[in-house]
């Protein structure tokens, strides 16, 4: 018998390294005498908070924990946030002594007196959940105090087909059935050891993190495995700075509310910022620059540091500086929205004057945003206090310059917004989060900021999925732009900088009107307009929720766009609309383009929701900065940009959102070369990883690659046919394929795994492919989601099925022998029907028809591996032989088929029987568990209503007297053993010299007991 490193096995060492390397105590839930429908510990806990609260009574103690059981809602988002007010901050407690009403605020957690003394930290195992009958077991439960604090839920490293997003669907199941649990919960874990993640209640799969450093080195990552996680997380300290700290509610209109559980990057650098900014008080005011590139968090960054901050500064205000009103506005919504994690109500200042007046009329405290055009208007100081922390939103030279400039026509000396800034706020503190990087040559920067304090880069954030890739895809020749105008563009933009002199960008100015007129000429926007209509219809309109965006040069030709795409397909009107700011003298007939008269919160809220038909967003400048929408997958480039505003623009495509492969930057201006000076600022990981993201040079390489290594697994199977064939041939054909491949296990599985790796190159390339090639790579596609479609134990959800490939199938019929393994629904029918058996018997596709059956008879088989034993046992080990037989070639498919047919009637024949004896299912297994012995069914084959009776009394005592893991409990188990074995004496069962039939009984006693 082979040995293997099962979950079993890795539950003992998650709860061995809880024990030996964190210092948990450990207790298995078996032994833990509870209420099961009841998850607090409430003993331990009441324990815990007279020890913890050593001043307070036992009164506000008892009170505390009425409010923890009786949460106000009936709603697990609320009541899971109103139980994380109290875990953080403690329960507010009204309560009654000696007739005097008196108050107290309970800390559930000792956070600084003594915290790894003062609470108890515990790992349970098989912590046993009941809520409305439904009974469930998590892998393991970390408790403080008695709180179920986190769920682990771990999958075995040695089940090829089973991994961590079987333990996510899991705890998702966990989350919909025992709620209950989750009310307390601060945040779950999945393991399938190769990959450990964290993630909050309401988290996707795609947004649980692997923690990869214990100490914030991001060295560490690249040698990150599971105990990286455990001991980076659960370290005692960490544990209860990330529960008080790091976990916050990010509270929107309607449902749009989310729990927020810090990344590791997120962790370290909040850390290393606040203890740069206490330093920074205390000598020169430069705490320094976080860059966490674009997409990985920054803004929620901010807020833990905000939140933070106030902890350890004293009593801090905080003025947080952008450069535009609507940066100021989508950061201050931010903050807004996580205000009760804060605290405090964020204030937005609306003028200089209120800035001072809000600066003025306080001592300490509060955060309040303010633009970097509000210090410009004044020189004089707008506070002198020292505990003004000034947090800078995209910290760069072009808008934080100290330099003073002398205009050598009037003299008048112009002084750079950092000074300003500095001269107003003469004793404040700054710090920069930046999501580009700091120009090298940028010393005025460094000079207001200091250095970096932590450098989370492209490369980094795309190894840990907190982002995605950015292709990269060349269209400039379709529009025909020569080489001089292309040169004009580039030189033009590289005079418009922003720290040019006045004579310069005047000049530029004149350029860009002369560009204005080139690239808006009819022909070049009927060009432009007719390529982005053929390549998003071809290519990205069916991907995840089909977003784009289109960035035009001006707002006249982002006018002149919509309406030429409307001219082109009419069909998109509704889908495509123009988001830009407005002017009193724009023409009147500007206002019956789509978008331009709009609400802009409303257009926002439109393109956000993943369903509405507003599919593409023509913009200027609106949406290029601080705008996250994560199933954005393509922009379309019309504009020239350059450094951190290109960077910072083209990162609106890199958010993680299911299953996106990466976004693509679609380039009809010729910024190749503005990409790759831009990215010399950045680290030379990334400038290697990313600078040259080409799809030509990268994607489509690998697309041909694993298009040829699955025209090699095909090799001897005529699929030709595929391309040139009706719909018929072509669901035929998937059908064959999946036939030829079935025929070797290794085959399958490398086969799912490459035609899966095909199918996600080609979502970033198909622009680059022709239509033959693209339908070869579908029949890929429809072969490798067919054979997980047979092979799938729980339903495939929509995303799983590509409705490309669905659509071929529409015509199958029945009588060609087809079925249409696509259908979303599972197969409708009877395992146990005759004409269904006998249709997979004449299926000319005999391996499909082997795999479907023995899907079908090991589902079946589930059912009985819960409920009854001994016909689980002998249904069982004939499945195995048989497939054993086939597996070595000793009888070949239709010989299998035949049996396993075989198999299909005794379970049906078997299922007859308990009703012609009038038993139900229950029932029936007792019944065959006390005839198991050969000799006992000899023995009562003239006394049938006597074993018929003892069944009846039996099941009827169990269900009476079931206790939830009776069989796990030693004296429970005893009691009902004891039970057991005066009902069947009762009945003289079993007879003399038959004692081994007892433990038949007995272990469907405890089969049973499982499944209640």
């Amino acid at each position: 018998m082979s040995i293997t490193f099962d979950e079993d096995s890795f539950e003992k060492a998650i709860i061995e390294l809880f024990q030996n390397n964190l210092g948990y105590k450990y207790i298995c839930g078996y032994d833990l005498v509870r209420d099961y429908s009841q998850v607090l510990l409430t003993d331990k806990l009441f324990d815990c908070l007279l020890k913890i609260n050593p001043n307070a009574s036992k009164l506000a103690v008892e009170e505390a924990i009425r409010k923890l059981k009786v949460l106000p809602s009936n709603n697990l988002l609320i009541d899971n946030e109103i139980f994380m007010n109290y875990l953080q901050n403690g329960v507010d407690v009204s309560y009654s002594d000696n007739g005097k009403i008196k108050s107290d605020i309970i800390r559930l957690i000792d956070y600084s007196v003594n915290p790894i003394e003062n609470n108890d930290f515990l790992i349970v195992n098989q912590f046993t959940v009941k809520q409305n009958d439904i009974v469930k077991r998590p892998d393991l439960i970390v408790f403080i105090n008695g709180l179920p604090l986190v769920c682990v839920e771990l999958k075995s490293c040695s089940r090829e087909e089973i991994d961590s997003s079987h333990a996510y669907r899991q705890i998702k199941n966990y989350i919909h059935d025992i709620s209950n649990l989750f009310v307390y919960n601060c945040f779950c874990v999945i393991s399938d050891m190769s990959y450990s993640k964290i993630g909050s209640i309401t988290a996707d799969e795609d947004r649980y993190m692997e923690w990869k450093s214990k100490s914030g080195d991001y060295d560490e990552t690249k040698y990150a495995n599971f105990t990286t996680l455990f001991e980076g997380v659960f370290d005692k300290h960490r544990f209860l700075d990330i529960i008080q700290n790091f976990i916050m509610f990010k509270n929107g209109d309607g449902q749009d509310k989310s729990k927020i559980v810090s990344a590791y990057h997120q962790y370290f650098a909040v850390k290393k910022a606040i203890d740069r900014t206490i330093q920074a008080i205390n000598t020169n005011g430069k705490a320094g620059v976080v860059w966490h590139t674009q997409g990985s968090g920054k803004s929620f960054s901010m807020v833990f540091y905000a939140h933070l901050l106030d902890k350890y500064a004293d009593n801090p205000t905080l003025v947080v500086l952008t450069d535009r009103n609507d940066l100021d506005g989508q950061l201050y919504e931010t903050f807004s929205k996580c205000k009760d994690f804060l605290r405090q109500t964020p204030i937005q200042a609306e003028s200089r004057e209120d800035l001072k007046n809000l600066l003025k009329g306080r001592i300490a405290g509060g955060i309040i945003f303010s633009t970097m055009q509000k210090f410009e208007e004044s020189d004089e100081p707008l506070s002198d206090r020292k505990n003004i922390v000034v947090m800078a939103d995209e910290a760069h030279r072009s808008q934080y310059g100290l330099t003073e400039k002398v205009d050598q026509h009037t003299g008048k000396v112009n002084i750079g917004y950092a000074r300003k800034v500095r001269n107003s706020l003469p004793n404040a503190t700054f710090i920069g989060f930046t999501g580009t990087p700091i120009d090298t040559k940028d010393k005025s920067t460094q000079e207001v900021f200091g250095s970096y304090i932590d450098i989370y880069d492209i490369t980094q954030a795309v190894e840990d999925n907190a982002t995605k890739p950015i292709y990269y895809e060349s269209r400039v020749v379709k529009l025909a732009l020569d080489e001089k105008i292309l040169k004009q563009i580039d030189d033009a933009y590289e005079e418009m900088a922003s720290n040019a002199e006045d004579y310069q960008i005047e000049k530029s100015k004149r350029d860009f009107a002369k560009l204005e007129e080139i690239l808006s000429s009819d022909k070049t926007i009927t060009t432009l307009c007719a390529d982005i209509l053929k390549h998003y219809k071809d290519n990205r309109e069916q991907l995840l929720s089909g977003k784009a965006m289109i960035v035009a040069y001006s707002r006249p030709i982002a006018i002149k766009i919509w309406n030429e795409i409307i001219k082109q397909s009419p069909d998109m009107r509704g889908k495509v609309k123009v988001v830009m700011t407005s002017d009193n003298n724009d023409p009147q007939e500007w206002r019956n383009v789509d978008g331009v008269a709009d609400n802009k919160k409303d257009l926002e809220k439109q393109f956000k929701d993943d369903n509405s038909d507003f599919k593409i967003a023509i913009v200027v400048d609106m949406w290029l900065t601080g705008f996250d929408l994560p199933s954005l997958h393509t922009m379309y480039i019309f504009k020239p940009m350059k450094e951190h505003n290109l960077m910072q623009a083209i990162a609106r495509v890199n958010r993680v959102f299911k299953d996106k492969q990466g976004g693509l930057i679609v380039d009809y201006i010729g910024i190749a070369q503005a990409l790759k000076r831009a990215m010399k600022q950045y680290t030379v990981r990334d400038q290697k990883n990313f600078g040259d993201n080409d799809i030509s040079t990268k994607a489509l390489p690998l697309f041909k690659e694993k298009l040829s290594i699955c025209r090699d697994f095909m090799y001897g199977f005529d699929y030709s046919k595929f391309v040139s064939g009706s719909n018929l041939d072509r669901a035929n054909l998937i059908v064959g394929g999946v036939n030829f491949i079935l025929k070797d296990e290794e085959d399958k599985k490398k086969f799912i795994k490459e035609a899966l790796a095909l199918h996600q190159a080609e979502s970033l390339c198909m622009s680059l492919l022709d239509y033959d090639t693209r339908l070869e790579s579908a029949f890929f596609e429809s072969v490798r989601v067919a054979i997980t479609r047979i092979n799938q134990t729980d339903k495939l959800s929509l995303r799983e099925i590509n409705q490309r490939i669905a659509e071929l199938l529409k015509h199958t019929i029945k009588t060609s022998e087809v079925i249409n393994i696509f259908a979303d629904n599972k197969i409708e029918f009877s395992i146990f029907d005759e004409s269904y058996l006998a249709s997979l018997r004449n299926m000319k596709e005999k391996n499909v028809a082997v795999e479907i059956l023995q899907k079908l008879l090991k589902d079946e088989l589930r059912t009985y591996e819960r409920t009854n034993l001994v016909q689980s046992e002998l249904f069982s080990d004939k499945m195995r032989r048989i497939m054993i037989s086939y597996n070595n070639g000793q009888i070949n498919n239709i010989e299998v088929l035949d049996e396993l047919i075989k198999i299909a009637k005794e379970m049906k024949e078997y299922e007859n029987k308990g009703v012609e004896l009038g038993l139900n299912k229950e029932e029936k297994a007792f019944y065959d568990a006390l005839i198991k012995p050969q000799a006992l069914k000899d023995y009562y084959v003239n006394k049938n209503q006597e074993l018929i009776n003892i069944v009846r009394e039996l099941t009827d005592t169990l269900n009476k007297n079931k206790t939830i893991d009776w069989q796990k409990r030693e004296q429970a188990r005893a009691d009902m053993r004891s039970m057991v074995k005066r009902l069947l004496k009762k009945y003289n069962y079993p007879p003399k010299e038959r004692e081994e039939a007892l433990s038949y009984v007995m272990a469907q006693c405890e089969r049973w007991a499982d499944s209640i």
